[in-house]
């Protein structure tokens, strides 16, 4: 099994920073690999299901295991041991430090894509 985390601090309101990654359609924006996001159902809950189709058309499902608006918002994909976690803590008004975790047996994670996924979303949101 491995894991990352990463934490940084998002110059945007919690509430903003909560929403924007909880919404589907925003994923894209800051994970390359993800060319279309969806979820079963809206407002967000624990056990909605997320679909995500890959750059190789390749669909993946997660269930949202755990969520507590503007705290946590974790998901594990179906029929693997993969978690994505994001947790939300206010700085101040102003700023948000949001703490990303992923855990998996696949091979492909590694530390440098991971980042990039962090930065990227940092970027998107502070726009």
């Amino acid at each position: 099994m491995r894991d990352i985390k990463l934490t940084i601090q998002i110059n945007k309101p919690l509430s903003e920073v909560f929403a924007f990654t909880i919404n589907p359609k925003n994923t894209p924006s800051y994970v390359d690999s993800i060319i279309v996001e969806e979820a079963s159902e809206w407002p967000v809950k624990k056990g909605v299901t997320y679909r995500n189709k890959r750059e190789n058309s390749e669909w993946s499902e997660y269930e949202v295991t755990e969520f507590k608006e503007n705290e946590i918002f974790e998901l594990r994909k179906n029929n693997d041991d993969t978690i994505v976690r994001y947790i939300f803590k206010p700085i101040n008004n102003k700023i948000t430090e949001l703490e990303y975790y992923i855990q998996t047996k696949a091979g492909w994670l590694d530390e440098a894509s991971i980042r990039n996924i962090v930065k990227k979303l940092k970027i998107v949101l502070e726009k």
